[in-house]
């Protein structure tokens, strides 16, 4: 067993446990210039599960909190009005006004009255229906960390982009939205070719960086701001493409063929060939889930795999 050296002086051992205070130093004060920064926010304590814990920066001068699509806090519960109530910011005051909702609204088991704004402090407790928020103002630590927390439960830890959980999520608020609003959705599902092969000739370590720099390219170059990327699970990649049809999907999911299979994947100075297989689907009046919509994109996403690979298909 290899033993510790001990520091040869005194003086030494005062060098070490200095540079230790000053790497822990640094990290405190990292965190407390990151909540210098945070706004102030609200966090669902209680709620719909999938959005326990899921953070609202309040950085708007009117923010809704409702059961409607189109509200800035949207909350699927039965017991949330469509519009509830609304969070004011003026002046660097915080408010929240009840919009005349059924099951009221209720600040640290206050009932608040209607259309009348009341300021919210610090760990204020707010409760719409059923559903339980908790506020934090400005530059609050505990905001940070929930972020990261937030950060870490949505993301898929190898690419950096959304994992499963957040893409079920993420996929049935765009199909209700969509749905109430009127417009267009698409979605794209492609898995790469072959990747079995790429992991047996080049190791999993190259399998590895083929996901992230894939993952990458199509983040920075193929998709827009307002779209959603997901890694669905192994070698398979999601894109949601709001306002998009069946013909904008179509266009998009070849760009993203083409790209992919353009782009050079270089690992430890070997090239490694990649392809995708591309499925696309969208929306039609008949269908009344985010899971059909999925598996119908999925279900042409295996034609193109079946139909030789490094195609893009629909149903």
């Amino acid at each position: 067993m290899t033993q510790k050296k001990k520091p040869d002086t005194e003086e030494e051992s005062s060098y070490h446990e200095e540079k230790t205070s000053v790497v822990h130093g640094d990290t405190f004060r990292v965190k407390m210039e990151r909540a210098d920064q945070a706004p102030p926010c609200i966090v669902m304590l209680e709620g719909p599960a999938g959005y326990v814990g899921k953070q609202w920066p309040i950085d708007q001068a009117d923010m809704i909190i409702g059961r409607s699509m189109t509200s800035t806090i949207f909350v699927d519960d039965r017991s949330v009005s469509k519009s509830h109530a609304k969070i004011t910011l003026s002046g660097g005051e915080v408010k929240i006004i009840d919009l005349e909702s059924t099951n009221r609204t209720v600040v640290n088991d206050d009932s608040i009255p209607p259309l009348v704004p009341v300021k919210l402090t610090n760990n204020d407790q707010i409760k719409t229906g059923n559903v339980l928020f908790k506020f934090l103002e400005r530059g609050s630590i505990e905001a940070v960390a929930i972020e990261q927390l937030q950060n870490k439960s949505e993301k898929d830890p190898l690419t950096g982009i959304y994992n499963k959980g957040a893409l079920i999520m993420k996929g049935q608020e765009s199909f209700k939205r969509a749905k109430l609003l009127k417009v267009p959705l698409s979605i794209a599902v492609f898995d790469i070719d072959h990747f079995k092969k790429i992991n047996d000739t080049h190791l999993h370590a190259a399998g590895d960086f083929v996901l992230k720099e894939l993952a990458t390219v199509v983040q920075n170059k193929l998709i827009r701001l307002d779209d959603i990327l997901a890694r669905y699970g192994g070698e398979e990649f999601v894109v949601i493409l709001f306002g998009s049809n069946l013909s904008q999907g179509l266009e998009i999911g070849e760009r993203l063929r083409a790209t992919i299979e353009s782009h050079t994947f270089t690992y430890e100075g070997k090239r490694i060939p990649v392809t995708i297989s591309v499925g696309v689907a969208t929306k039609e009046p008949q269908m009344t889930s985010w899971e059909e919509l999925f598996e119908r994109a999925d279900t042409a996403m295996y034609m193109s795999k079946n139909g030789g690979r490094n195609r893009v298909s629909t149903v």
